[in-house]
């Protein structure tokens, strides 16, 4: 299959502290990817040489022609003040768009209530459900989110990882995800590059669970606690949120 973005043996430094050292990754299409790793350890960095926004000291960077890259970033801090709709904000993203187009999209991602609401107004929930609404309206090749549920309770950050996950199975896209840690996320990845500085484990997200690196740089503690969100691969989950059977085995990128 072919790889939407593919990061080949790249390193980076700046002010004379390597960022980065021979890292790889692999994003192909309907498959989830998310980088973990401490604060520090390069992942955005990481997201930006994949997306070219900068360019690495060595090693190569492939994408897809003609790849449409829909972003939702970790947080937007919107003055509550400013007089800003819903509707406003996602005809900013690609303008012309279509009132029922915008109605949609937020009705994918089960926001369809927040149309004519203040984005100041909404709750933190709400916010990353828009702003994935308008990631979406690009109608991506490749989905890039950072620390995609920052400020979202737990109850709502598993929602929002079932709503990412349902948008790669339906829309065919590939998706890029940073995260700090593995908890919620576990059950929404494919794959999980641990990341500090250099590519400590990759794989599924089970045996980078269990990954000495992983141990090493988290604690068993932590990783412990990871068991019950444990991904099984042999489901997938239905638009309600059930499991169906017909799990989804798609090739795995290697890492050099």
């Amino acid at each position: 299959m072919t790889a939407l973005v593919r990061v080949c043996e790249v390193s980076f430094g700046h002010a004379g502290q390597i960022v980065l050292d021979r890292v790889s990754l692999c994003v192909e299409p309907g498959r989830i990817v998310t980088v973990v790793g401490p604060n520090g350890a390069g992942k955005s960095t990481l997201v930006r040489i994949a997306l070219g926004l900068i360019h690495p000291r060595s090693g190569t960077v492939e994408r897809a022609a003609g790849l449409v890259v829909g972003y939702v970033p970790q947080r937007l801090d919107i003055e509550p003040t400013l007089p800003l709709s819903v509707r406003r904000f996602l005809a900013m993203a690609v303008p012309g768009t279509a009132l029922g187009i915008m109605q949609d999209a937020l009705d994918r991602v089960r926001a369809g209530h927040v149309l004519d609401r203040q984005v100041g107004a909404l709750s933190g929930g709400e916010l990353q459900r828009v702003l994935l609404a308008r990631a979406l309206l690009r109608r991506p090749g490749l989905l890039v989110l950072d620390e995609p549920v920052g400020g979202v309770d737990m109850a709502g950050q598993a929602e929002l990882y079932d709503l990412i996950s349902a948008q790669a199975r339906q829309t065919g896209c590939g998706i890029l995800m940073v995260s700090h840690d593995l908890h919620v996320v576990m059950a929404a990845t494919d794959e999980v590059v641990c990341l500090n500085r250099h590519v400590c484990c990759a794989g599924h997200p089970e045996m980078v669970s269990r990954h000495p690196e992983y141990l090493a740089l988290f604690g068993p503690r932590v990783a412990t606690s990871l068991a019950v969100y444990t991904h099984v691969h042999d489901h997938a989950h239905l638009a309600d949120g059930s499991v169906g059977s017909g799990g989804r085995h798609g090739p795995e990128c290697r890492h050099g």
